[in-house]
């Protein structure tokens, strides 16, 4: 561990650096269940840290969590045919029940609309019902040909909300208002400068009428939808005959909206802000902020270690103290691959004269204080290592943004040679798309929602441009 020697350096092979960090860090083991990986305390404290936030948020604007089946009977899928071609490829079906065959296989939930719908026809009479504001966290089967850990697995945690409303407007309301959330989240909580727009009707969720996405850019270049909020407006409530009496005493069908991020987003936390020395982790979603390592534990290092303690205790910063028989250099490397914001190493030579050394896990900085100090220093240092991880990402993805691409020539240029983003005028057409993606590897990202107005002509046919949009390369 000492020196990370074991984590391969992200410039040489990012796909390799990426398993090392993972499995240095102790987040994830592989499982006998074949693309599905077992998530280890470590990691699965972190996403106990992104459930937490949000699910505060959530219930702050009304929302209530509910627990929806796991199992979707065939019929029910296929209710809304849009939807059910949309999944067909990623379901997986169960067929027996121990050793009796079924009357009607069911899939595991690849994700819970239809289901929602079916309560949702039973409980909805009047426009007094509504609207009803509901979330569940969960686990979901997509069956992934490639898998990767936290990227794309096979079973996957997340949220989905999932509400209906008695008009046009509040549904879309509803559906830009967690779309805010989610974009205000990634943001403030895991220092990720994420690209926010509307995708293409190609690429929208399967029956919705809008998908509105954020994407994330990798320190690759490589995109990462990091969650996605859908207006399904009456699709699903026609097909499912959902009705209630609105206002006029006249019977109507509900508007709907579904919006859903997973553990997706701790991907995009360790290749958006790991290093080759590890995990880097904003202070403000790492699960242990302080990690306190005496380098010997005399006498006077256990009462500065008891004095600290209590101070980070006081002040609601979660912490960790070293104690092991393990070597110093070895404890200051797992310290680093673990990615805690700060590290604290107490030594009888800086108690004699009073001090500490503050490590900073961003920049890896060493910063020698008084120890009376310390805590007012860590406190400070944990919001400047938040926003400095956010400006050194938002720096990088900006490097990698290319907003002025005119032809089809200059496009073709950054798909071979530049990793990034690269902002087009597009006519709209699903062939002209199409051919970015057949011919170059792009896939449509988003219509930013800052500057979605075309300026030109379509980047592949000449014609009238329509909007501007983003393509880039995917995970």
């Amino acid at each position: 561990m000492k020196d990370n020697k074991n984590i391969t350096s992200r410039d040489v092979d990012f796909a390799k650096w990426y398993n090392d960090v993972i499995f240095n860090a102790d987040l994830i083991d592989y499982s006998s269940v074949k693309g599905s990986m077992i998530i280890r305390p470590y990691g699965y404290a972190i996403w106990e840290n992104i459930q937490s936030v949000l699910d505060k948020k959530f219930k702050e604007l009304g929302h209530v969590n509910v627990q929806m089946p796991m199992f979707i009977p065939e019929s029910l899928l296929n209710i809304e045919k849009d939807h059910v071609e949309g999944f067909a490829p990623e379901v997986a079906w169960v067929t027996h029940g121990g050793n009796t065959l079924l009357d009607e296989r069911m899939c595991v939930r690849p994700t819970s609309e239809v289901l929602f719908c079916d309560h949702y026809k039973k409980i909805i009479k009047s426009y007094r019902d509504l609207p009803l504001l509901y979330n569940q966290w969960c686990t979901i089967v997509r069956w992934e040909k490639e898998t990767r850990p936290f990227l794309r697995s096979r079973e996957i945690l997340w949220q989905e909300g999932h509400t209906m409303h008695a008009t046009e407007e509040e549904a879309k309301e509803e559906t830009l208002r967690m779309f805010k959330v989610y974009e205000d989240f990634q943001k403030n909580y895991l220092a990720l400068p994420v690209i926010v727009g509307k995708k293409s009707d190609k690429e929208k969720f399967a029956g919705a009428e809008e998908t509105y996405t954020i994407e994330a850019m990798m320190y690759n270049g490589v995109a990462l939808q990091n969650g996605t909020s859908h207006y399904f407006g009456q699709k699903f409530t026609k097909a499912f005959d959902i009705k209630f009496l609105n206002r006029e005493n006249k019977w109507e069908h509900p508007y709907q909206t579904s919006w859903g991020v997973t553990t997706r987003m701790i991907g995009a936390i360790i290749m958006t802000h790991g290093d080759d020395y590890g995990l880097v982790l904003p202070p403000n979603i790492a699960p242990i902020k302080v990690c306190i390592v005496p380098i010997k534990e005399t006498d006077e290092v256990k009462e500065c270690i008891k004095y600290l303690e209590d101070g980070l205790k006081a002040n609601d910063i979660t912490f960790i103290t070293d104690h092991s028989d393990k070597s110093a250099g070895f404890k200051f490397a797992e310290a680093e691959v673990k990615g805690y914001p700060i590290r604290i190493e107490i030594g009888p030579r800086d108690l004699e004269r009073g001090e500490v050394t503050l490590v900073r896990r961003d920049t890896r900085e060493k910063i020698t204080i008084n120890k009376i100090d310390a805590i007012y220093n860590i406190k400070t240092l944990l919001i400047d290592i938040q926003h400095n991880l956010y400006d050194t990402a938002e720096k990088r993805r900006n490097s990698m943004l290319y907003n002025d691409v005119k032809t089809y020539e200059e496009l073709k240029d950054i798909a071979l040679n530049k990793p990034g983003f690269a902002l087009v005028n597009w006519c709209g057409n699903q062939e002209c798309e199409d051919k970015i993606k057949d011919e170059l590897g792009l896939k449509s990202r988003c219509i930013p929602t800052n500057h979605d107005i075309s300026d030109g002509n379509c980047v592949v046919c000449g014609k009238e441009g329509k909007v501007k949009i983003y393509f880039g390369k995917q995970y």
